[in-house]
């Protein structure tokens, strides 16, 4: 079949993209669905700090691809070998595949299943090939996925089945952002009543870590961004302290206000400047959560001595460490309760040809999340 879809041909593009174009609405081709895979007719795909780092050439990735990892969608056919999914679905993508039976996913460590991680970094999908073209020549998936585009044929190991009640463009953030941001706090950090936690960088992913963080019961959480309106809104969503985080006397004023730092610090922005603010923060026997993705080119330094003298503790947390069939409709019931307020970090939805302006808003700052709406 034929669809418009977002394609990246090439990385390490400058900003403004408005004018350099990285991004091209194609018309492209979709293959069908091979055994244990589904086609998807997308509802709702978000923009993310990820995928401005395979824009901007921080993260490498196999050119040309149908960008888009980030959403929901109603399943329209299914492919041989799938008797759990039916057509009418409605489903949130998870951007890391599981296959169910390597030893990560066995173990119950699904964002890492090691089958799903080869087939990503060929633009694959798990069983193998690609199933989208432009005049013949192959496109890579974005994590599998390729959501940027009107369908998208996934493998079953890349969807949750979710509540049709729940509005597609709402439910895509529930595919990434909320994953990552509050699976962060609530299984990585496993915060606890009473702990004192700084969200470090408040983006969509560092929000919704926030938000991870009241679910939880911290004590005291302290928002740290450099835009003074991203502060203002961590302070409408419960943050109970902020600072900018070019202040000079941050990292002294957080020790001081907590007297002898955090118990948990959550890097969220992807930048070395960040963790170094996250390690500085800690207290005694604290740990730093690094849910962010800093260009793959970039080191981290600290002291082992005092890792060891002060037991510090430094975890990456893929996806939240989720299970994505657990916890996507978990979190998803929390919003419908009200507990969990994921939608007042959608600040647009947009349209394909919008696409390059939107990045350009992402990269400036100026906005949480925008939903593309095919």
């Amino acid at each position: 079949m034929k669809m418009k879809a977002v394609i990246l041909t090439q990385g390490g593009t400058s900003a403004p993209y408005a004018q350099s174009q990285p991004l091209q609405v194609e018309e492209v081709d979709l293959a069908p669905p091979k055994s244990n895979e589904l086609l998807v007719r997308i509802g709702g795909a978000g923009l993310c700090h990820s995928d401005l780092s395979i824009i901007n050439g921080s993260i490498p990735r196999a050119l040309p691809m149908v960008m888009g990892h980030e959403g929901a969608g109603e399943v329209v056919e299914v492919g041989t070998g799938v008797t759990d999914v039916r057509v009418g679905d409605h489903v949130v993508f998870q951007f890391r595949s599981s296959c169910g039976r390597c030893r990560r996913c066995l173990e119950g460590r699904p964002a890492l299943c090691e089958t799903a991680a080869k087939s990503k970094s060929n633009g694959e999908l798990m069983s193998g090939g690609k199933r989208l073209s432009l005049d013949g020549e192959p496109i890579s998936h974005h994590s599998g996925i390729s959501c940027m585009a009107e369908y998208a044929v996934v493998d079953r190991g890349t969807i949750v089945i979710v509540d049709k009640s729940l509005p597609l463009d709402e439910a895509a953030l529930f595919g990434c952002a909320v994953m990552t941001g509050v699976g962060a706090v609530t299984n990585t950090a496993r915060v606890r009543p009473g702990d004192v936690v700084a969200i470090v960088g408040l983006g969509g992913v560092g929000l919704n870590a926030l938000l991870g963080a009241m679910l939880g019961g911290a004590e005291r959480i302290i928002a740290i961004d450099v835009s003074d309106d991203k502060l203002g809104l961590a302070r409408q969503l419960g943050a109970t302290d902020t600072f900018n985080a070019t202040d000079a006397d941050c990292t002294a004023q957080v020790i001081e206000l907590t007297k002898g730092g955090v118990d948990f610090a959550i890097e969220t922005a992807g930048a070395i400047k960040a963790m170094e603010t996250c390690y500085s923060i800690l207290r005694v026997g604290g740990k730093v959560i690094a849910a962010g993705i800093p260009p793959v080119t970039e080191t981290f330094e600290f002291k082992p001595a005092q890792l060891v003298s002060e037991e510090r503790g430094i975890l990456g947390s893929s996806m939240g460490s989720c299970v994505p069939v657990r916890d996507i409709p978990r979190y998803i019931s929390l919003y419908q309760q009200g507990r969990l307020p994921v939608d007042k970090l959608i600040d647009a939805r947009i349209g394909f040809n919008q696409i390059n302006e939107g990045f350009d808003r992402l990269s400036s700052g100026a906005v949480v999340r925008q939903i593309l709406v095919p």
